[in-house]
């Protein structure tokens, strides 16, 4: 039988199969000497153990389209960054790293900016310029009153998403909204003839609706993007990409280079001066990790 991995507690996997019912499996020891373990949002083929009590054995894992290593997520196709407006103040700096992250594991990234009604200067709005003239799509909200929940759904719709972004943000304000619910309140693994519940922090994806799924992530709200090797950074700062080809070296980090295509694109606007400063500073983080990482 085949299902989805929804929720991961220390060696127990629920899988909801595709009528939606749903199992509490354990994996075969062959994963370890594979060097490989089922995670949440894995396609995986099992065996039902025992029916009556719903529990099941992975045999396994199907190919897996996206992986994020921490936290441990597969087949993810959105990264929903949530920014506030206003309280904290936006980071620009943490959102293009977390963008390029996204590009680098082949995940669409979508941007949500919430608290809008505290940007009484509508500052926000400069943001958006930034980003939707890239082509990333923006999304404004204001989660305490329900502002913009529509278009999050539509935008999730089909997917299956994560939220990221820094504390008091607002991101469960919207993940709650959308579930018109405090979905941290439901319940958690448990298999009958065993005392109590797993109550062990572990991920678990949230249905909203059919094929639409969102993951609770716990300690996913930043994350460091030092698997991207540095002198790859370029490309996943995607207006810089006309650029890149018109550079006259190979290899070009365009900082301190002459005749950079990517600076050119910058002289005349084609380039956000944010983005190409936060791009430096990002590089600069890279290259000093990896040139000490000995």
């Amino acid at each position: 039988m085949q299902g989805l991995i929804v929720e991961n507690k220390a060696n127990l996997y629920k899988i909801q199969d595709e009528n939606k019912k749903e199992y509490v499996a354990t994996a075969r020891g062959k994963f370890k000497n594979e060097n490989q373990s089922p995670v949440v949002g894995d396609v995986v083929q099992f065996k039902i153990i025992e029916e009556e009590k719903n529990t099941a054995v992975i045999e396994k894992i199907n190919e897996r389209k996206t992986y994020i290593k921490r936290p441990k997520l597969a087949n993810l196709t959105q990264l929903i960054f949530v920014m506030s407006c206003k309280h904290p103040k936006p980071d620009l700096l943490l959102l293009d790293k977390q963008i390029a992250f996204a590009e680098f594991l082949n995940i669409k990234p979508v941007i949500v900016l919430n608290k809008t009604d505290l940007d009484e200067k509508k500052e926000f709005e400069n943001i958006e310029k930034i980003y939707t003239s890239i082509g990333y799509k923006v999304i404004k909200t204001d989660a305490k009153n329900g502002v913009g929940i529509e278009e999050i759904k539509d935008a999730l719709r089909n997917n299956i998403s994560a939220f990221s972004g820094n504390s008091g943000v607002g991101k469960s304000t919207l993940i709650n909204n959308l579930f018109r619910t405090n979905i941290t309140e439901e319940g958690e693994i448990s298999v009958k003839n065993k005392k109590g519940k797993n109550t062990t922090t572990g991920i678990k994806l949230y249905e909203l609706e059919p094929n639409t799924y969102i993951a609770d992530t716990p300690g996913f709200s930043t994350f460091e993007i030092f698997e991207i090797p540095y002198k790859d950074l370029d490309h996943y700062f995607i207006e810089f990409k006309q650029g890149i080809e018109n550079c006259k070296y190979v290899g070009c980090s365009h900082i301190k280079e002459q005749e950079c295509g990517v600076k050119e694109l910058l002289e005349v606007g084609n380039i956000n001066t944010s983005r190409y400063n936060n791009y430096k500073k990002i590089y600069e983080e890279l290259k000093d990790r990896e040139d000490h990482k000995w």
